[in-house]
């Protein structure tokens, strides 16, 4: 599987997956059309699906003008008022998508919004989080809960540490500035943020990045972490606890 992230609008990314042998083509979150088709064009690839993670406008913008131009397949999670534009076929927790080649696991992650979902491609080690995981981050609560956001980001801790996480915004460097007054100790972390510094001075992207690599550098993935909970004041508190308080504070950081 052939993986390309375009960045779109402010911070986003659109990430296409091309699959070499059938030629099959999604995308993730198509915030805009243009630049899409442009990709498309230059590659000589032909859409067939669009993966969407949850209904915000900057994730499914592109969506009607993909399928008007290409009458690819819009597929997303359908619940209630958290509207997909065009969605074709509504999926949930334990479906699987055939892309080509591959076979893509749905994975209901909720707490950011109530019906986001994630892609998970095992044959790839892929991960496409939207925004339910970012690099040293998680999206924000816009409708679920604090014990959904963490139950989800606990889940997505079970994928094996080469995971690649393609999250859906360019947020690395703001949250680990943010990592690093929650636990300035850190070793990894600190190396992190000097290889992400330098990525975004040269304007590379710090996506994807990895799974085994958010363990060791990302406070909402370490609620656990004894400089964490001293910086808190939590020392006993439950993990769930701890993640909430760090949630508000990045909240206001």
């Amino acid at each position: 599987m052939e993986i390309l992230s375009i960045p779109v609008l402010r911070d986003n990314y659109i990430h296409v997956l091309h699959d070499v042998e059938t030629g099959a083509t999604a995308v993730v979150d198509p915030a805009e059309s243009l630049p899409v088709l442009d990709v498309l064009a230059q590659r000589g690839w032909i859409l067939t699906h669009i993966l969407n993670t949850h209904h915000h406008a900057d994730h499914v913008g592109g969506n009607r003008e993909l399928k008007r131009v290409t009458d690819c397949r819009v597929i997303g999670k359908h619940k209630g008022s958290e509207f997909i534009p065009d969605l074709d076929f509504p999926v949930g927790e334990g479906d699987w998508i055939t892309l080509g080649t591959r076979r893509v696991q749905v994975m209901e992650v909720p707490g950011h919004t109530l019906g986001h979902i994630a892609y998970w491609l095992p044959e790839d080690h892929a991960l496409f989080s939207g925004d339910t995981l970012f690099g040293m981050g998680c999206g924000r609560l816009l409708g679920g809960t604090v014990q959904q956001l963490w139950t989800s980001l606990e889940r997505l801790l079970g994928l094996p540490d080469d995971t690649r996480v393609y999250c859906a915004h360019e947020y690395t460097q703001n949250n680990g500035r943010f990592a690093l007054m929650m636990e300035p100790g850190n070793p990894a972390l600190i190396k992190r943020m000097k290889e992400v510094d330098r990525m975004r001075s040269e304007n590379l992207p710090t996506v994807p990045s990895l799974m085994g690599m958010e363990r060791e550098t990302n406070p909402f993935l370490r609620p656990e972490s004894p400089e964490i909970r001293e910086r808190l004041g939590m020392p006993d508190a439950a993990n769930q606890a701890v993640f909430q308080e760090l949630r508000f504070r990045k909240d206001a950081f």
